[in-house]
């Protein structure tokens, strides 16, 4: 996303900009899908906690995630980001979600020194921008947050019609935000117009979709780490596609990641509760607890 992000900057977009037309274009597609596939839609107080969602933590965090990556190199703003999925877990732990043991602990690690390896040598000739450090790590915060409430909202729900109802939450606040500032140009080239649709309907569509499934099935933290697999497929797309080089570390860096991923599958969570299933459907699951039923 980082590099479709500065795509765009160089073709003449601006940060809100980006952020009305990414988040509009998204809601327009995930409505869709939710026509197509016939999903349910949340009625309700849940509903409008999914726009409510949206509309502040979702619009938040892209809004300081665009700002880092206006003012850092794409791989540093990427790297600060991805300070999250090891937020996710030390809040889950300290919230009493999980357990650390050294099952769960040897993947956590191994996935944050991929990440370090894999951006850290992309990130390292560049002149740090303090304002920018404090956005990118702004928000991961606020992607924190939104992961773990997110968590308690998504489980017995369509996650196309989340998805549609957060993106719609988004979209109304950047799109009355820039009305209120005036900060929107739309002085943008067609290969930007380009770089945002891609930007909107592949990552953000295609992207969240997948997350807010993995979530259900998986976990916060789980599906949080996991998704450090995201910034190699990042290098690697730019090697593809605007000729950057794959050092040797970054290569260690990715296959740390991906051995991560499968360290973590093969480790499953552990309650707190002495001798109780874990909370979470999918870790009841891996543990071999029966599903719980309504009484």
């Amino acid at each position: 996303m980082a590099i479709l992000a500065s795509a765009a900057y160089d073709a003449g977009a601006t940060i809100p900009d980006l952020l009305v037309v990414r988040f509009l274009l998204a809601a327009v597609g995930f409505w869709a899908l939710v026509r197509l596939t016939r999903a349910a839609v949340p009625a309700g107080l849940l509903s409008r906690k999914m726009l409510a969602l949206g509309a502040i933590g979702y619009s938040a965090q892209a809004a300081l995630f665009f700002a880092a990556v206006s003012r850092l190199d794409a791989a540093l703003a990427a790297l600060l980001l991805y300070l999250y999925p090891f937020l996710v877990f030390a809040i889950s732990v300290a919230l009493g979600r999980e357990r650390l043991t050294t099952r769960r602990a040897i993947p956590l690690v191994a996935a944050g020194a991929g990440v370090m390896l894999v951006l850290g040598a992309g990130a390292g000739g560049s002149e740090i921008d303090l304002l920018g450090v404090a956005c990118a790590i702004g928000a991961a915060l606020v992607y924190t947050g939104y992961i773990l409430v997110a968590d308690g909202l998504v489980a017995d729900s369509d996650p196309l019609a989340v998805s549609a109802l957060a993106m719609t939450g988004a979209a109304a606040t950047c799109v009355a935000a820039g009305l209120a500032t005036g900060s929107l140009s739309f002085e943008i080239a067609p290969s930007g117009w380009l770089w945002l649709l891609i930007l909107a309907l592949g990552s953000t569509v295609v992207g969240v979709a997948a997350f807010f499934s993995g979530l259900r099935l998986v976990g916060p933290s789980t599906a949080a780490i996991v998704s450090t697999a995201e910034p190699v497929v990042t290098v690697a797309l730019a090697f593809a596609l605007l000729g950057e080089h794959l050092t040797g570390t970054q290569l260690a860096g990715g296959a740390a990641v991906l051995a991560s991923v499968v360290l973590l599958q093969r480790s499953p969570a552990v309650s707190v509760a002495f001798d109780a299933p874990p909370a979470h459907p999918a870790d009841r699951a891996a543990a071999g607890a029966k599903p719980r039923t309504a009484s």
